[in-house]
């Protein structure tokens, strides 16, 4: 199958050169080089906030009802291309194609029912304390919005921000990472193809600093959202928060996975096996800190090291392939410190450690027994294929652990003991909590953090209040 090379579009057309010439798209399995697209800067991000005031005019004066249509036309056209749209995102990013292919769908599934939600963005009427008046409460567009997304899911993170904020009425000047730019390409060109204005949607990448800075300074930008970083987050909400802009941020976690004694071994090991190495680990929710109670920890390590022995690593377009290399040579050599200090620290390597060849960003899927809360690893988020496992005497030293960190993603606790899922319900500090299992991410649930993970939440009705601004009408009748 042939690479399509993706191209920025503004104003509804592609461009085949823009202002900072061209950027080497990377293999991530053999460090060669899939195609060289255009590469925009200031220019384009003042272009096409500029594009979007007129954008959001158009857009927002369609009917939810219209939107809707236009949103479910570009969501059957994504599944129509999800073969391409797949074998893409495992060339620049790097996953399984397997794993590709379903995220692509699960975005195609998030367009959709964010479609139907948004003919359900209803208002309110309020009773009022005298007779002859009227409060109503509409909800209304927040304007057009700055989208900033990374490179470990270039599919659904994007849609995590498009889908919602087209369905409020905004427009939307898209930034995908410069790494796996292609995913975020095919979903605007669906979605213009469909009968979104052009002008309403445009997708950039290029110099992440000259466009992030741009758009947060652009007076026609009313909204900024992000999934990124803690670091980028704090640059981006800072600059934001100069112009008094509204945000989103979906940031960093370092989460941990609660064994209690009474778990079931035969579901919480491959549980943990297949959840920690999904993406090579390179997942915002990716559990990562196992805090098992001594009891069950001699038997979880066994267990977890013997199935990530088993693992299939290897190009992600190899049907075969269980896990992909890492994205970036920065990732690869930050996996490989992070293990050299925890060993340095006293960590025990089960299986892994080392980095898998000289071609490409391979890491092997690495298991480290005895961790504690003086490693680096322990404290920096490694989003890599590191599981750390510490022993703990019991929940209430889980929970110290857990808690210890600023981040506050997500947490996972297995257990077969009701007054065991209470305490740790009270307990935990995070966002989201899974109990007995690891999947997060729908479209019908809140996604998001607090502390160091970030503010606001996307998915759900609460990504859909994100994009609207309350607008109180009240009238004297007669």
């Amino acid at each position: 199958m042939t690479q399509t090379m993706p191209r920025p579009i503004i104003d509804g057309v592609e461009r085949d050169t823009a202002s900072l010439g061209r950027r080497a798209l990377v293999n991530p399995a053999t460090g060669e080089t899939i195609c060289e697209p255009p590469s925009c800067g200031a220019e384009e991000a003042s272009e096409a906030a500029r594009l979007s005031v007129e954008g959001f005019e158009l857009w927002s004066a369609m009917s939810a009802f219209d939107r809707s249509k236009i949103m479910r036309r570009a969501a059957e056209q994504m599944r129509a291309e999800a073969d391409e749209a797949a074998v893409e995102m495992t060339r620049e990013g790097g996953k399984p194609l397997v794993q590709a292919r379903a995220e692509w769908m699960a975005s195609a599934d998030l367009l959709d029912w964010y479609a139907e939600e948004g003919r359900r963005a209803y208002g309110r009427l309020i009773p009022t304390r005298a007779p002859d008046m009227r409060w109503a409460v509409h909800r209304r567009p927040v304007g057009p919005v700055a989208a900033f997304t990374p490179w470990n899911f270039p599919a659904w993170t994007p849609m995590q921000k498009v889908a919602p904020a087209l369905a409020a009425g905004c427009s939307v000047v898209l930034k995908p990472a410069e790494e796996t730019p292609s995913a975020g390409w095919r979903i605007v060109r669906a979605l213009l193809a469909a009968g979104v204005p052009g002008k309403a949607l445009s997708v950039i990448w290029g110099d992440p600093a000259a466009i992030s800075s741009t758009l947060c300074a652009a007076p026609e930008i009313h909204k900024v959202t992000l999934t990124g970083s803690t670091r980028v987050g704090r640059i981006l909400a800072s600059a934001a928060g100069q112009h008094l802009k509204k945000v989103t941020m979906e940031l960093g976690g370092h989460n941990p996975v609660i064994v209690a004694r009474d778990a079931d071994l035969d579901t919480v090991v491959p549980l943990s096996a297949e959840f920690k190495f999904r993406n090579a680990g390179q997942v915002c929710v990716s559990p990562t800190r196992f805090l098992v109670e001594r009891p069950l920890y001699a038997d979880f390590v066994a267990g977890v090291a013997e199935a990530a022995k088993k693992l299939k690593v290897g190009d992600g377009m190899d049907a075969a392939t269980q896990m992909g290399p890492l994205s970036t040579a920065g990732q690869l050599s930050k996996i490989e410190s992070l293990a050299a200090d925890a060993v340095q620290h006293g960590a025990k390597v089960e299986t892994g450690g080392s980095r898998i060849g000289n071609a490409g960003y391979f890491f092997e899927p690495t298991i480290l027994s005895g961790m504690n809360p003086t490693m680096a690893a322990m404290n920096e988020e490694p989003f890599g294929p590191l599981m750390l496992v510490m022993p703990v005497d019991d929940i209430d030293a889980a929970l110290v652990e857990a808690n210890r960190l600023p981040y506050g993603l997500a947490a996972y606790a297995f257990t077969n003991s009701m007054s065991t899922e209470r305490k740790i319900v009270a307990g935990i500090e995070s966002g989201m909590l899974g109990i007995n299992h690891f999947a997060m991410a729908m479209p019908e649930t809140p996604f998001g953090g607090v502390g160091d993970s970030g503010m606001g939440s996307e998915g759900g009705i609460e990504g859909m209040d994100a994009y609207l601004r309350p607008f109180l009408v009240t009238a004297k009748v007669a």
